[in-house]
């Protein structure tokens, strides 16, 4: 699927645009994880890079329950993506654990929105993170040092999704 296919859906949805944009996420069961809420929050596109991360494939297909047959989903450039969103007034929030990224109650996660997943292990490449409008940290209360992947995009996209009730 073309990017522009996914904005042209989300042009046809009755609320401000949803994006996941996942930056070289490399486990399937994270993928999978990943875009099955990305459908529960009925997120409008998905784009992941076309190489160097995982792709769509019957392991991700069972570990998403079918979400893949119901979402969106677009391989493409996430620095040309991001540009491409932004001139459509969508503000692009990466997750990342930073001390010096924004907690959800310090951004406006209501209007047209692009969230970026990173890496499971490096998280948001520089350049990719360079682009986004704003870095979301999810506030963490306990002794380890971070979240899963999936888990913390996940819950970003919860948090967006309540945000626009």
């Amino acid at each position: 699927m073309a990017l522009e296919d996914l904005i042209t859906n989300s042009k046809q949805q009755a609320e401000a645009p949803f994006f996941l944009l996942l930056d070289l996420i490399q486990d399937p069961q994270n993928l999978g994880s990943l875009l099955r809420t990305a459908e529960l929050m009925n997120v409008h596109g998905v784009i992941i890079p076309s190489s160097q991360a995982a792709q769509v494939t019957p392991t991700v297909v069972h570990a998403s329950s079918g979400a893949t047959e119901h979402l969106l989903i677009a391989q493409y450039n996430l620095v040309q993506s991001i540009a491409r969103l932004k001139q459509l007034d969508l503000w692009v929030y990466g997750l990342d654990a930073s001390s010096d990224a924004k907690t959800p109650d310090q951004l406006n996660l209501n209007g047209g929105v692009a969230l970026v997943v990173g890496n499971e292990g490096e998280g948001l490449r520089n350049l990719v993170r360079k682009n986004c409008d704003e870095i979301l940290r999810l506030p963490q209360y306990g002794k380890i040092d971070s979240l899963n992947a999936a888990v913390a995009g996940s819950i970003a996209l919860y948090l967006a999704r309540q945000a626009r009730q």
